[in-house]
């Protein structure tokens, strides 16, 4: 939010430097983040002086073209080349002396230089208004008052006009300080506890007098829970024209552009009080008459930015006596009821509407405006009136009108202000720091916080209805501290404190052993958008449409749904580094996957690991070696062990994200599904090089490690026996076939079966691949015999061949 400090200084007329101002008021909590200087014409005129034409001849070398003579009052007459149709002999004009900097309309710079036009030297440069800002024409030279003398500087023959406009950080629950006057407010108090005394200055409306009662329109406010007071007025005979230049000012220190001088009006007085107001073309108003209510599902309604939209059962709407809408209320205006220049006569509306009601219509439509910004958040339901007569006088007086009738205020239910006492014990325990009575005393009335009674104990207090984020008496003294200053509060070299234990340490603890792991292992840490693009769904059978948890005012296609998985967003990063160079890469991510099922909603966490490229950086003393199935198993392997969890199975995987796959299992749990990541997705996300992928379910590994017992069992009394088999199978097979059927033909002796060689490619007939397969066989009774291991072998190999179509290389 913006201010201007000239603006400020109205209600404070401080001389206070602007550094310490800025100071004052982040210490209360209106944290400036930032200060400009602004000026009423760019670059203010420098290097601008009054020139005096002394003789003016035609271009010897150009019919369009003048050479002038000019004295610019340094004793050392100068030659200028102008382009002017008016310039002559004996004029007074501005004049932009060499290395003076002007500005173009777009408002980019350039420098005067000597230069030579058509084979004559020129001096400088003779400025139209537009040249130098105080005005559009640019039919000629400016000619200014003949008294003027030579070598006056220009700044001082204009009112130019210089502030600061501050920027301020607004916190959300601050709905007081949504003004000039809500700061000026803040800042008294900030100096009057630094021994500062300053009056607060509001304007007067002691001149608002109803003129004729000639022109009134009629109020029916049919929902007040939604529009809880509602004050209105007309306004005749006025003149539709440009702002007078201090309003301009204003308003263009503020970062806001003028338009006209009723829409300026109504502009000025929201960011002046904090009171949004809006103007109707009253004669557009059919019957005379103003309508508050909501309008039927789907009702089409264009707005001032010509967007035709369609309007919510719960949308309020100002409406005219054939209830067409005209406004949604407290948001944005309509097309056809706003100020034009055939404007003569205008409705000023001045409300309080209810914030949830504004905020939900703003988010519905997507429209953030001044008026909602404020409405949403809180504003005064006490200062409408005020509001409305200080913006009457205002069009009175710069658009010539007449107020036309009396102020209709719809205020049913008012709203008042509400009580809280305040404990001297329990502010004192909540600061940890005394603070003496008359003080505390002093802070609240500088707050606007009546005093109804004091006690030994404590006060009774009046809190005033704008205070929208002051209703416990805990935010009472948060008021005071804030005032009284942060800084001032002592603090103790002792500190005492409990010991407590949180299982959510113990999970970071977790969180911290396993990526110090990876981290030691060469990976690097990414934090993705949870947001993602729906079109993923078509990858996987894990992730489907009906499991979307999708947003309602999404950015974009791209961030509309949120993750199902944490694949895609990983192939994201792992895309976008391939694509600068970076081939080698591992990264792991903590993240969280949503999912919707049944209208309930799911989160689950998640690592997840990538890795692709080669297994370390090219070095000259170390040949260059790919990462691969095994290598990235160990990883895998290795981080489980760190996490201490050891006697895990491994089993072929399921998910169809991997082309090629294993799953680890801790009895029935599963905890992580890693392997090689489909050749269609990679591709799809233009990924050309391999890239292996693991997803572990934090949610279930944090379960296992907390308070984890590691049992012991001895080692079997009688060795197990490992046997290979190199298989030639067709490429549609997988590991999980070959792991089932060997399962299944031998589940007595067989203790594991484990892959530990794939390769595809030259000297194998055309759609084969190569598995080296790995078979453990136990007996926890006897040591095996050579002729059962033969036996058990050649039932396997028999029933690979028969079911599978494999063959031994």
């Amino acid at each position: 939010m913006k201010i201007s400090y000239k603006w400020l200084q109205k209600y404070l007329p401080i001389d206070l430097d602007i550094d310490k101002a800025s100071e004052i008021l982040t210490d209360l909590g209106l944290e400036v983040e930032g200060v400009e200087t602004i000026e009423s014409i760019k670059g203010s005129l420098k290097g601008i002086v009054v020139g005096k034409v002394l003789t003016c001849e035609k271009h010897p070398n150009a019919d369009r073209l003048h050479v002038a003579t000019v004295d610019l009052g340094n004793g050392e007459p100068v030659q200028i080349v102008c382009g002017a149709p008016n310039v002559a002999k004996n004029q007074t004009v501005p004049v932009a002396t060499v290395g003076t900097i002007l500005y173009d309309e777009k408002g980019e710079a350039f420098k005067i230089k000597k230069s030579k036009i058509r084979g004559e030297e020129s001096f400088g440069m003779i400025c139209a208004e537009d040249e130098l800002g105080l005005g559009k024409s640019h039919d000629g030279i400016m000619i200014l008052d003949s008294s003027l003398k030579a070598g006056t500087p220009a700044s001082e023959v204009f009112n130019i006009e210089s502030d600061y406009a501050i920027e301020i950080g607004l916190t959300p629950n601050r709905a007081d300080a949504m003004s000039h006057l809500g700061v000026a407010r803040d800042l008294r108090a900030g100096l009057l506890q630094q021994g500062i005394t300053s009056e607060l200055i509001t304007p007067s409306v002691s001149d608002f007098y109803v003129e004729e009662r000639t022109f009134k329109i009629d109020i029916d406010v049919q929902d007040t829970v939604r529009a809880p007071r509602y004050v209105g007025l007309t306004i005749t005979d006025i003149k539709i024209e440009e702002s007078p230049e201090w309003l301009q000012n204003r308003l263009k220190a503020i970062g806001l552009t003028p338009i006209n001088n009723v829409v300026d009006i109504t502009n000025f007085v929201l960011h002046d009080l904090g009171q949004p107001l809006h103007a109707f073309d009253a004669n557009k108003i059919l019957k005379n008459k103003v309508i508050v209510k909501t309008l039927k599902e789907g009702t089409k309604f264009t707005t001032l930015d010509g967007v035709e939209r369609s309007l919510h059962q719960e949308d309020l709407m100002i409406c005219d006596g054939e209830e067409n809408p005209m406004c949604i209320a407290g948001v944005f205006g309509g097309i056809e009821s706003g100020i034009t220049q055939d404007t003569t006569s205008v409705f000023l509306e001045s409300a309080y509407f209810n914030p949830v009601s504004i905020r939900k219509t703003a988010k519905r439509h997507t429209i953030n405006s001044d008026a909602s910004f404020r409405f949403e958040r809180g504003i005064d339901p006490n200062i409408t009136e005020y509001a409305i007569k200080r913006a009457a006088i205002l069009i009175k007086d710069l658009a010539g009108g007449k107020i036309s009738s009396e102020i209709i205020d719809i205020y049913p239910n008012k709203i008042e202000d509400f009580q809280i006492f305040l404990s001297y014990e329990r502010m004192n325990k909540l600061i940890g720091h005394y603070i003496d009575s008359e003080t505390i005393q002093s802070i609240l009335v500088s707050l606007d916080i009546k005093i109804n009674n004091h006690t030994e104990s404590g006060l009774n207090l009046t809190i005033p209805a704008y205070r929208v984020d002051v209703v416990r008496e805990v935010d009472v003294i948060e008021e005071i501290l804030r005032v009284y200053g942060y800084n001032n509060v002592e603090f103790s070299e002792k500190l005492n404190m409990s010991i407590t234990f949180s299982e959510e340490q113990k999970n970071e603890k977790v969180q911290n052993i396993a990526a110090t792991q990876l981290i030691n292992l060469g990976f690097y840490e990414t934090m993705a958008n949870s947001l993602t693009k729906p079109d993923y769904t078509s990858y996987s059978n894990q992730i489907n449409d009906e499991a979307n948890v999708t947003i309602l005012n999404p950015l974009s296609q791209d961030l509309s749904v949120l993750r199902q998985s944490m694949l895609f967003s990983g192939l994201e990063a792992v895309s976008f580094n391939i694509n600068r160079k970076n081939k080698t890469l591992k990264l792991f991510e903590f993240g969280k996957t949503y999912h919707k099922f049944n209208d309930k909603y799911q989160e689950e966490k998640h690592l997840s690991l990538f890795v692709t490229g080669s297994r370390l950086p090219s070095a000259w003393n170390a040949a260059s070696q790919q990462s691969d199935f095994f290598y990235f198993k160990g990883i895998v392997t290795v981080l489980l062990k760190r996490m201490g969890l050891i006697d895990f199975k491994s089993k072929p995987t399921k998910n169809d994200v991997f082309s090629e796959g294993l799953s680890f299992s801790l009895g029935k749990i599963k905890l992580v599904d890693f392997g090689v990541v489909r050749a269609d997705i990679t591709k799809g996300c233009a990924i050309k090089q391999e890239v292996f992928y693991a997803d572990f379910n934090w949610t279930t590994l944090l379960k296992l490690t907390q308070n984890k017992t590691i049992s012991v069992t001895l080692p079997p009394k009688f060795p197990e026996v490992k046997r290979d088999l190199a298989l030639l199978i067709d490429d549609e097979v997988r590991f999980l076939d070959v792991y089932n059927l060997a399962k299944q033909t031998e589940c007595h002796y067989l203790k594991s079966v484990d892959l530990f060689d794939v390769y595809q490619g030259k000297n194998l007939p055309e759609g084969k691949k190569s598995y080296a397969v790995s078979f453990v066989l136990e007996d926890t009774e006897k040591t095996l015999e050579e002729k059962q291991i033969e036996s058990i072998m050649s039932k396997l190999q028999k029933a690979l061949e028969s079911k599978l179509g494999a063959s031994l290389r």
